[in-house]
């Protein structure tokens, strides 16, 4: 697809940060007792990147990958969701990293417990860690910087390295008019064991859309509590704190919150509803969706996330996101997500809805709706 000045289409939104090859097992129980494993794609930024693609915005994703078979599986699925991967950097030396899930359920000895889950992750000196300011001369990742109206960053990168911190601070200071810095903590205190976390603070209080978790921010600030971080973190025209499995609240600077409850889910993988939150949330900023309806769009995007056991799943149909988002309040609390499919009494008296999902959200969005 070619913009009109005939170059690849534009990037919308851009995810940078490093991404693994993951290795799935193939049934719960400790490692000794898998029989094999199965090659999928994982990463926080990258999940993000996915979730987006899918939920029709166009969207990149910038990083380093080891010159090996993990790197081109990696960039090669992620260009399969729809993501561009034109500025993603292979790297001759240094590999692709890699983690492991760990599952439970099987009942074996030393097995985590139903629902529960476990990432081993095997990354340091990895492509990634490479990353630095130098990436801001090059042309392809400078085109995409240049023109995406949102830039998406987390926690994990700057933990990675001295290079990688120096690259996130660099991106925070290049503001241009329009463009929104979208931060996520994703704190990750193993990787934070042999580095300086208190360089954070700075960091999260530069972005313009700060996103927390209620108990990792327990665990990074000592505090969860959503009006306790807003004061903790004043620059950012929005705070939204998410409240696993229970609220996400949206604050901006001038007091105002919104608050909205989670869905009913049947959990199949937890890992990566986070992030398809956040795109969900990103999304809907980007149409221009007023704060209740990004919050349910987050919330609608981690359920699908919720649902599958990868770290990321296929968003809901037009139709539904549409009924949903316009739900009342009673509607939205009795809607249940399975991995059959979702049910909801907004559902039951929804018309025929948008063809697309894009559509869906453009209509919304530029009609205020609800």
């Amino acid at each position: 697809m070619a913009d009109q000045d005939g170059g690849a289409a534009t990037a919308r939104a851009v995810c940078l940060g490093e991404s693994m090859a993951v290795l799935l097992p193939d049934r719960p129980g400790p490692f000794e007792a898998v029989g094999a494993f199965r090659p999928s794609v994982g990463g926080a930024e990258s999940n993000v990147a996915s979730a987006l693609a899918a939920l029709g915005v166009p969207t990149a994703w910038i990083s380093r990958v080891g010159a090996d078979g993990f790197g081109r599986r990696l960039t090669g699925d992620l260009a399969a969701a729809g993501v561009d991967v034109s500025a993603v950097a292979v790297d001759p030396h240094r590999p692709t990293g890699v983690y492991l899930k760990e599952t439970g359920g099987s009942g074996l000895p030393h097995d985590l417990g139903a629902g529960r889950s476990r990432l081993h992750y095997y990354r340091t000196g990895s492509a990634a860690s490479a990353l630095s300011p130098a990436l801001l001369d090059d042309p392809a990742a400078a085109a995409l910087l240049d023109r995406a109206p949102l830039l998406h960053l987390t926690g994990i990168t700057p933990a990675l390295s001295d290079d990688c911190l120096a690259l996130v601070r660099a991106l925070l200071a290049r503001r241009r008019p329009g463009r929104l810095v979208s931060f996520d903590l994703n704190w990750r205190p193993a990787l934070w064991r042999r580095r300086d976390p208190s360089v954070l603070p700075a960091l999260l209080d530069a972005a313009d859309v700060l996103l927390l978790g209620a108990d990792e921010a327990e665990d990074a600030f000592g505090t969860g509590d959503p009006a306790a971080l807003r004061k903790r973190f004043p620059s950012p025209s929005v705070l939204v704190v998410k409240d696993a499995g229970h609220l996400v609240t949206a604050l901006d600077r001038d007091g105002g919150a919104v608050t909205e409850a989670a869905l009913a889910v049947e959990v199949v993988e937890p890992t990566g509803a986070g992030d398809a939150f956040a795109a969900g949330y990103l999304a809907g900023t980007l149409r221009g969706l007023d704060q209740r309806s990004r919050l349910r769009l987050g919330h609608l995007s981690a359920a699908s996330a919720l649902t599958a056991p990868a770290d990321h799943g296929t968003p809901p149909d037009a139709r539904t996101v549409a009924a949903l988002l316009a739900a009342d309040e009673r509607a939205w609390a009795a809607t249940r997500v399975c991995v059959s499919g979702i049910t909801s009494p907004a559902l039951d008296s929804a018309v025929v809805g948008p063809r697309s999902l894009p559509e869906a959200l453009e209509t919304l969005g530029t009609s205020g709706h609800p």
